[in-house]
């Protein structure tokens, strides 16, 4: 009996979560793109003055990935890569906070010889933050007769993902514009001696999204 409840949960699970995750995608232009053959994209976490408030590096690696992969791909320059080749000017400490900073550093000649060298035509600067909320349900776990442990319960939870990528033209010293990716989704994990995981994987689905939106503006 407990086997089929087992399977029945695991049934309703897959199919309850089955497309729960929705992506929302916004996208503002302010100049035209494009690149020639040679060029690259540097795809970087914002830096911040609150040093928790950067975008995590494992998404901005996973939007790099992505963005140099697929049908549209295009040529990625890593965040490591880039910092170390612009080594003074952009390490945490001296690193442009807001897009008038950014435009005066890459506007000097020196820095721009160095972008120059590396190839790099656009710096895409990733903020934002993975989010867990609206936790409700209990799940309790005990030792039953015979020492075997058993999970009885329903927990469930809203995931949101929210990043936000700006667009910086170095060459012509302008910003291209602004892309956003959020996705939201629920998980749940449903239990009956055996706790089931099904997770709705937002952040993943933000960063394909924010990856295939930045393939698709750079290419114009």
């Amino acid at each position: 009996m407990i086997t089929r409840w087992c399977l029945l949960l695991t049934l309703f699970a897959t199919v309850l979560l089955s497309g729960c995750v929705s992506s929302t995608i916004q996208l503002v232009r302010q100049a035209e793109t494009g690149l020639a053959e040679g060029q690259a994209v540097a795809i970087l976490s914002r830096a911040t003055k609150k040093q928790d408030a950067e975008a995590g590096k494992d998404f901005v690696h996973c939007v790099a990935l992505r963005t140099a992969s697929g049908n549209q791909r295009i040529s990625v320059v890593s965040e490591k890569t880039f910092v170390d080749s612009m080594f003074p000017w952009f390490e945490p400490r001296t690193a442009p906070t807001d897009l008038a900073d950014l435009g005066r550093l890459v506007a000097q000649p020196a820095v721009a010889e160095r972008i120059n060298q590396i190839g790099v035509r656009y710096i895409v600067w990733i903020e934002g933050s993975t989010k867990r909320r609206d936790q409700s349900g209990t799940l309790q776990c005990a030792v039953a007769s015979g020492g075997i442990p058993a999970c009885f319960g329903f927990l469930t939870w809203e995931g949101a993902a929210e990043y936000e990528a700006t667009i910086w033209d170095v060459s012509n010293q302008v910003h291209a514009g602004k892309l956003s990716s959020e996705a939201t989704g629920v998980s749940i994990v449903p239990a009956v001696i055996v706790p089931l995981p099904f997770i709705a994987r937002v952040q993943a689905s933000a960063c394909t999204s924010l990856a295939e939106q930045i393939q698709s503006f750079i290419k114009g």
